[in-house]
């Protein structure tokens, strides 16, 4: 919106709004909007959620320290959301494709959170709406985005979008993507496989719907999931940056993504969003995130890892998403596994997801908090690194 002001007003002669057309600018400004919208919204928000009495309902599994928590305002993530949007559509180019389809990935997961709180706050059930509604919303979204992106990646622009999907067709189905869409593997300079268009949409699928449930299991401490957030969305913004521009992107060998650049923005707007709903967020939380922002966000960092062709670097990046996953599908799989075998359910971890494991041993929330973060931090610069080291 203001970027078109801008350029009206450049255009008039007026010069010095030619500065909005750099990138790096309107992200700045992107990032500076989302945090003072956060800030200056969050206690109004949180007020509301208060008088709404949305509290957060414990599981009754959990540990025994987060009874307290019980109440706490939750939906919280709602507040980034809004941040967010409004920040991207004040400074981002209204006409870039890489935009849009961000926007509808984060808030149609969004929805599925969104959905899934209410239930909790109603209802007045920890659970939440059923495990297989919820995956399937997801994986209708999920697939949706994966065909869109499977040819918008591979289309220089829109108007060659439709065109290559019809020649996909014509040619039974055999046609191979160009390069640009191949799998990058990181650390090697010309090592990549091309995934043709099933196997394209087939990862885009994993990385979008895995990377929002992976955030979501994260989210159980205070400020525990939107710090690491923060910092690799801002990671895949520099990325966004790199492949979006033709002398970057040749200068250190990756594939050049035409208006993947402006995606920057967006991630920049994640980052302030993020920051500023930490401040709220942090121990002892005043407000929790709730589905409605975790689902969202992890599923915004999937969409953009696949834009920017970054997919194995957001599994680095994001290591600790990873494993907080693998911590609690290993922990359900041996669990149903030995009651079947020896009739009584038996337990690798205290307790899963990984976070509650060390906190039933003896960590302080704040020590499994902030040694998570120190450990993402360690990971996004491995991640960072892979610019250079190829």
């Amino acid at each position: 919106m203001l970027l078109e002001l801008a350029r009206w007003l450049s255009d008039s002669h007026v010069r010095a709004f030619g500065v909005f057309e750099y990138i790096t600018f309107r992200a700045v400004l992107a990032c500076g909007t989302a945090l003072f919208i956060g800030l200056l919204a969050g206690p109004m928000v949180i007020r509301k959620l208060t008088e709404l009495k949305i509290g957060q309902a414990v599981r009754g599994y959990g540990p025994e320290s987060h009874i307290q928590k019980n109440g706490t305002p939750t939906m919280g993530g709602a507040l980034i959301l809004i941040s967010v949007a409004v920040s991207t559509l004040l400074w981002a180019d209204w006409t870039n494709r890489f935009v849009w389809v961000v926007l509808l990935v984060t808030f149609g997961f969004g929805w599925i959170g969104w959905a899934d709180d209410y239930k909790k706050v109603v209802n007045r059930d920890p659970e939440g709406m059923s495990a297989r509604r919820k995956f399937f919303w997801q994986a209708l979204i999920g697939l949706v985005a994966a065909v869109y992106l499977t040819f918008a990646v591979s289309a220089p622009a829109n108007a060659e979008l439709w065109p290559l999907f019809r020649d996909w067709v014509l040619s039974g189905f055999t046609l191979p993507l160009p390069t640009r869409a191949d799998l990058i593997v990181p650390f090697f300079k010309s090592v990549s496989y091309p995934l043709g268009v099933f196997g394209f949409a087939a990862l885009t699928w994993f990385v979008i719907v895995g990377t929002s449930n992976a955030v979501n299991l994260t989210d159980g401490l205070d400020g525990l999931a939107i710090m690491p957030t923060v910092m690799i969305g801002s990671a895949l913004g520099i990325f966004a940056y790199v492949v979006g521009r033709v002398d970057y992107s040749k200068y250190l060998l990756f594939p050049h993504i035409p208006g993947a650049s402006e995606v920057m923005v967006l991630c920049a707007a994640i980052a302030g969003a993020g920051l500023a709903f930490l401040w709220f967020n942090a121990y002892p939380a005043q407000v929790f995130m709730g589905d409605v922002g975790a689902l969202a966000l992890g599923g915004a960092l999937g969409a953009i890892a696949v834009i920017v062709r970054q997919e194995i670097v957001l599994f680095i990046m994001g290591g600790v998403f990873v494993v907080e996953t693998l911590s609690v599908m290993v922990q359900v799989a041996w669990f149903k596994y030995t009651k079947r075998r020896y009739g009584e359910g038996r337990r690798i971890l205290r307790m899963a997801p990984l976070h509650h494991h060390f906190e039933v041993g003896g960590w302080k929330e704040t020590q499994v908090v902030v040694r998570f973060w120190i450990i993402t931090m360690i990971l996004v610069l491995v991640g960072l690194a892979t610019l250079k080291l190829r």
